[in-house]
């Protein structure tokens, strides 16, 4: 992928993005269902599938041009990416204070953090471990290009802590579905309710950090444009649900703008509510106990 010139690689992931939407026939499904949900009659049919395959391509650059960025250096990185912050002095801070980064899985999620080493900016990265070890071995040396260190979930939470103490940053996908729990909440996503993390925001409450959300967009040329939004500071005594939810209020605003370029084919509403509303929500969606006790506990706030 290093060897390869830049529009070769861009070919490439056009063609298999197109081959893999074409052979999974499940998760094209899934994505299909997931955007009828999401936006309703605003699409028709063909627009769906379309929108899932360009998905399924942008999700193939992405991991394509995971491994071509090790070819960049701090002189040349600049020359692909379009720095944009929407406040210069609170992105600045970081470098000595730290904070704690955010995306989805929109755009390119890889490069949205590998990026920031190249810059100065360097991040402790949870990654979930392949179950070929081997795979893993790979994946960590190319998310370790820019000087970042990646760490598997086991015990992730102390070293974050430790890493973010001594004033590094640390970055979190924050879009994906996981159990109830303690450190969890229920937030709407695209007016359904969704289970997602809240570990980013504890983080930050326990040592006084800021939640930077960050998007990178894939461009026409082969470059890319990296936005820095606006940072959120958590008070102590905020909901850390009110928080995950004023996040991803950022990010499906712009997922709304640029749909093809978030992970339909991810099955992001697993849990239903009650049994009234199975109509609305995924038809791979089930009643779970655990969801339905947070989504009462959580009602009141």
């Amino acid at each position: 992928m290093r060897r390869l010139p830049r529009h070769v690689i861009l070919v490439l992931a056009r063609i298999i993005g197109t081959l893999a939407w074409m052979a999974d026939f499940r998760g094209r499904t899934t994505a299909v269902e997931n955007l009828r949900v999401a936006f309703g009659g605003l699409f028709t049919w063909p627009a769906r599938q379309r929108i899932a395959r360009h998905c399924y391509q942008n999700f193939a650059r992405t991991f394509f041009d995971l491994f071509w960025v090790g070819s960049l250096t701090k002189e040349s990185w600049a020359e692909h990416f379009v720095i944009e912050a929407l406040d210069p002095v609170a992105l600045e801070a970081t470098r000595t204070k730290g904070a704690v980064w955010v995306t989805p899985h929109f755009g390119n999620f890889e490069l949205s953090s590998i990026v920031w080493g190249f810059a100065g900016f360097r991040h402790t990265i949870v990654a979930q471990d392949f179950k070929n070890p081997a795979l893993t071995d790979i994946f960590t040396a190319a998310r370790q290009a820019s000087g970042h260190t990646v760490i598997p979930q086991q015990s992730a939470m102390l070293r974050l802590t430790k890493a973010l103490s001594r004033g590094s940053n640390a970055g979190f996908l924050t879009d994906l579905n996981v159990k109830p729990g303690r450190a969890a909440a229920v937030i709407e996503c695209f007016g359904l309710q969704t289970c997602v993390t809240t570990l980013h925001v504890m983080l930050a409450q326990r040592l006084g950090l800021t939640i930077l959300p960050a998007l990178c967009f894939p461009l026409e040329d082969g470059r890319y444009h990296v936005k820095v939004f606006h940072p959120i500071k958590p008070g102590i005594d905020d909901a850390p649900q009110a928080i995950a939810q004023q996040c991803w209020d950022i990010f499906e605003q712009e997922i709304r703008q640029r749909p093809e370029l978030w992970m339909w084919m991810y099955k992001h509403w697993r849990y239903l509510p009650d049994d009234s509303s199975a109509s609305r929500y995924p038809d791979y969606a089930n009643i779970n106990k655990a969801f339905f006790k947070m989504l009462q506990q959580e009602l009141p706030a």
